[in-house]
């Protein structure tokens, strides 16, 4: 009896040994990095309107993010975007702000806007993938996004003032 026990012993050690060995490999991971190209999706129209004048500087497609997950993203992993499109994020609240490009991978012109629409403060030619901090002069209910060097093409000026609609 006792023969038995040692053996059933050594065997359920064996099986756990070999269990522990098959679960511990490594699956084979494919060698390929599947890229995920992120599409631009109009869903409003901005324009950007000289202050003292109240003409007309540029008409442009934008994506609005206006929850968590499309505010934190942002323009993150888009290899470029058209000089007519932009990213409009609309916050809950008016407060200072500040952005960073964590996996941006284009360069970008951040506009901070006040909750009655006027620019506030401009970081210009923001760099790709540039962790540090971008803060706004002032708060911000909206931040806008586009390529960079466009608000100089533009002539925008803090003063100056946006208006929007959303297509949904």
């Amino acid at each position: 009896m006792k023969h038995f026990i040692l053996k059933v012993f050594i065997f359920l050690i064996f099986a756990s040994v070999a269990l522990q060995l098959s679960s511990c490999k490594e699956e084979r991971k494919s060698s390929e990095v599947k890229q995920v190209k992120v599409t631009f999706k109009k869903e409003g129209e901005l324009q950007l309107k000289k202050a003292t004048t109240d003409s007309l500087l540029a008409s442009i497609n934008i994506e609005i993010a206006d929850d968590e997950y499309a505010t934190q993203t942002g323009l993150m992993y888009r290899s470029s975007m058209e000089n007519n499109q932009g990213m409009l994020f609309i916050f809950p609240d008016t407060d200072f702000r500040a952005f960073y490009m964590k996996n941006t991978q284009i360069p970008l012109d951040i506009i901070f806007i006040a909750e009655d629409k006027t620019i506030v403060s401009i970081q210009k030619n923001a760099q790709p993938m540039n962790e540090t901090s971008l803060p706004s002069e002032d708060p911000a209910k909206y931040v806008l996004e586009i390529n960079a060097g466009l608000s100089d093409t533009w002539s925008l000026e803090k003063g100056d003032i946006i208006e929007f609609t959303s297509i949904n």
